[in-house]
């Protein structure tokens, strides 16, 4: 009997026994899963409510003492805008599930990343990351990206992207930018118009829509042509009826 107890007391203290690799495991595992919860039930809530501002725009307010920026639904905007924004930023945006794999081989090859970010990508960066180039940041929008495409429509997508990238300094969001450059609203956009503003939109605070430069005019030419041939070619369907 005393021996059997004592097995029984050695098998107990066995099963006791601190295992840390399975500890750490363990927590790995449950802080995965909390992070991922919190993720998804941030994509879901911003997929219904608009952001009210994002960590870009409130650095730039504070340094800026203040942004121009105001929030418009997208059917509230001119059509020729987002297809424009499309032509200029990611043409293939109906085709892809937020990562477009061919212009990240394409800016491999070329030793760039230019091109290789999408417009959901982006928006993951503004709405709930940072601007760098750092890599941390990288693999986050490129982990998230997925998920917002996963819980968006591609003209939710689309219509935050509009409201939240900038157009020049301090000024965010395409009501704003048309007010700013051209004096209207979003909703009175000329075709030329939509094109320069798109066309501003990799270097926003370096480039002007309302006093273009030949650089400009010839982009938004060609974003002109780039948004005519979305629209023919069906490109468009996800985001416009």
């Amino acid at each position: 009997m005393a021996r059997s107890r004592k097995t029984r007391t050695k098998k107990s203290t066995a099963k006791r026994r601190f295992r840390p690799m399975r500890w750490l495991t363990r927590w790995a595992l449950r802080l995965v899963s909390v992070v991922f919860l919190i993720a998804v039930v941030g994509t879901a809530l911003w997929s219904v409510l608009n952001p009210p501002t994002t960590f870009y725009m409130m650095q730039e307010s504070r340094r800026l003492n203040g942004v121009d920026h105001e929030w418009v639904a997208i059917q509230e905007i001119a059509p020729i805008m987002a297809r424009a924004a499309v032509a200029a930023e990611d043409a293939n945006f109906c085709l892809h599930w937020g990562l477009d794999i061919a212009a990240i081989r394409a800016a491999i090859d070329e030793g760039s990343s230019r091109g290789a970010s999408t417009i959901s990508q982006q928006v993951v960066k503004n709405v709930y990351l940072w601007h760098g180039r750092s890599w941390v940041r990288k693999v986050m929008e490129a982990a998230m990206t997925p998920l917002v495409e996963a819980i968006w429509s591609k003209r939710r997508i689309l219509e935050v992207y509009l409201n939240v990238a900038e157009f020049d300094e301090g000024v965010f969001g395409v009501e704003a930018a048309a007010r700013h450059y051209f004096g209207v609203g979003p909703e009175a956009l000329s075709n030329v118009q939509a094109a320069r503003l798109a066309a501003i939109l990799p270097n926003p605070k370096g480039r002007s829509a309302s006093n273009p430069s030949s650089y400009v005019r010839k982009r938004a030419a060609s974003i002109l042509d780039g948004a005519a041939t979305i629209r023919a070619d069906g490109r468009n369907a996800c985001f416009q009826s």
